[in-house]
């Protein structure tokens, strides 16, 4: 099998496939006889990067293998092509979110701490729904609270080979849009209870409304090239 030939089948499979592809993934595409080396499809893959450089499409590695994706400066127009509306997410679930992907194991009481404000149950049960976070643990405390922690998943649809890649908190908070507290208020300031406000709202409830973010398929972590099947 030619080496051009080989690029092909494995851009093929990331273009059909809709979600990242690891290595095994990609050798199961061949039979026994003319399965390629993983140095060989290692090269494959770093061809076709080299090929798309520059263009509309790229190829990124996350937790969960490689996958061609349309590059964010392209995406909102692209995204376009679905006539639904994209999901957006309270200001409360992104903070959340944020406080779990750089401090964890971390418990609720413990974002609570943070944020100064009782977690809305529906923002955990959100996020677990979406395969962004999960149980992970539980602290050895009276109560043994559960400890929760990001998933693959989540590395997946941000577009992260691992945590490392997350940005770092001075350039979080540089982000006039975001701006999370990240810092510890006095230990003896009183915790609020959220609001129903910060739970999540449907997306016809946040139009015109300037304290709230909008997370899609259309925004940073960009758009997978193939769309989604809709009958998963």
């Amino acid at each position: 099998m030619s080496d051009t030939q080989l690029r092909h089948i494995v851009e093929a499979a990331l273009l059909a496939a809709g979600r990242p592809l690891p290595l095994a993934d990609l050798a199961a595409l061949f039979d026994d006889g003319d399965r390629p080396a993983i140095g060989e499809l290692r090269g494959a893959l770093d061809e076709l990067a080299a090929a798309y450089a520059g263009g509309a499409l790229q190829l990124l590695e996350t937790a969960g293998g490689w996958r061609v994706q349309v590059r964010a400066e392209y995406a909102a127009r692209v995204s376009r092509l679905w006539p639904e509306r994209p999901q957006k997410y309270s200001r409360a679930l992104l903070e959340t979110l944020a406080l779990i992907a750089y401090r964890q194991p971390i418990t609720r009481a413990e974002i609570e701490l943070v944020r100064g404000v009782a977690v809305n149950p529906n923002i955990v049960r959100t996020l677990t729904e979406r395969n962004w976070v999960r149980v992970v643990g539980h602290r050895d405390v009276p109560g043994r609270p559960e400890l929760l922690g990001t998933t693959r998943e989540f590395l997946d649809y941000f577009g992260l080979k691992s945590l490392d890649e997350l940005p770092t908190l001075a350039e979080l908070k540089a982000m006039p849009e975001l701006n999370p507290q990240l810092e510890f208020p006095g230990a003896t300031e009183a915790v609020a209870v959220e609001s129903a406000d910060d739970e999540l709202p449907e997306p016809d409830a946040l139009d015109g409304d300037d304290e709230e973010l909008e997370a899609s398929a259309g925004e940073a972590p960009g758009l997978v090239a193939a769309p989604p099947d809709p009958g998963l």
